[in-house]
């Protein structure tokens, strides 16, 4: 498979970074106006995720290839994994300890390929950890505050949603499929499991949503699902076609800019540390797109004299 062009990869960045922060003010409003439960939203992102892959294979625009049952199970549990610890995280944490402890997902990511998949990370992309951290830390400095509780959920979170990326990628290649033919797999299964865990923690029946159901909030909910069909697509392409802790360093710039668009567009306070913070994460995210594109070239091979005979006619 041909290694897509660095316009196609920067487009798919930008449509990620987009649908993210519109999936994050469309969530913020379901939650606050109209109280809808968190993984039962999630739940509904992943049936119409499979509603929308199942469209796109009756229009051709993929060909979905069977793929083993034993091999999609880990990657859906691990994704039910990190949604139900990413909220028993926010329960028990503060949004700037959660965001901190997830900061500590790109060098878990890092360290899992490296031990168990034989993936080699550079120095120098190492080194542009320690900005993103500083920054993310500094971001978060003013809403830390710490629980046994929290911590471990944060922590198991941390190495669940490592596993889940990592395996997204990996079994994009070990499986020899794309982005949508595992999604289209692994989105119904995952669905199922939500499916079972929901009612352990959030109970149906004290969805007040539902006793005061209206247009304006199913509309809503089925906006936010086809804006998460488009992130979900674009995370396994992402991850798929680059790599998790590329795929990270955008997440890191996703929470920058919500963070000033939070103080633009809602007023919410900002201070002097933060601004730095999202400079010092800003610059790290710099650093690492610098590194990459200068390892990406130093493996791209050089034309031999019979490419360039061969490219002339």
């Amino acid at each position: 498979m041909a290694a897509p062009s660095p316009q196609i990869v920067t487009l798919c960045l930008f449509v990620n970074l987009i649908c993210s922060i519109m999936i994050v003010l469309l969530n913020k409003r379901i939650y606050v106006v109209y109280g809808f439960p968190n993984m039962t939203l999630t739940c509904i992102h992943f049936l119409l995720t499979t509603a929308g892959l199942f469209i796109c294979q009756k229009l051709n625009v993929f060909q979905p290839k069977r793929l083993p049952l034993r091999d999609m199970l880990p990657l859906a549990a691990s994704f039910c994994g990190y949604v139900v610890t990413t909220n028993l995280s926010l329960q028990h944490n503060t949004v700037g300890t959660y965001q901190l402890i997830k900061a500590m997902t790109t060098p878990c990511i890092i360290f899992i390929q490296t031990q168990f998949y034989n993936r080699n990370f550079s120095l120098y992309i190492k080194l542009s950890l320690i900005p993103i951290t500083v920054g993310v830390f500094l971001n978060s400095y003013y809403d830390m505050k710490y629980s046994h509780f929290g911590i471990f959920y944060a922590t198991v979170g941390v190495l669940v949603t490592s596993l889940y990326q990592v395996w997204v990628g990996e079994k994009q290649h070990e499986l020899q499929v794309n982005s949508m033919q595992l999604l289209f797999y692994q989105a119904p299964l995952s669905t199922l499991m939500l499916l079972v865990l929901v009612p352990f923690f959030e109970p149906f029946l004290n969805f007040h949503v539902f006793h005061s159901w209206n247009w304006p909030a199913a509309l809503t909910i089925i906006l936010s699902g086809i804006v998460a069909f488009l992130v979900n697509l674009t995370i396994y392409w992402i991850i798929g076609n680059t790599s998790p802790v590329t795929y990270n360093m955008v997440g890191h710039l996703k929470f920058c800019l919500i963070l000033l668009g939070a103080y633009q567009f809602f007023n919410e306070s900002l201070h002097l540390l933060q601004l730095l913070g999202i400079g010092i994460t800003v610059s790290g995210i710099i650093f690492y797109t610098h590194v990459k594109m200068n390892e990406q070239k130093m493996k791209s091979p050089l034309p031999t004299r019979s490419n360039r005979v061969n490219r002339n006619l």
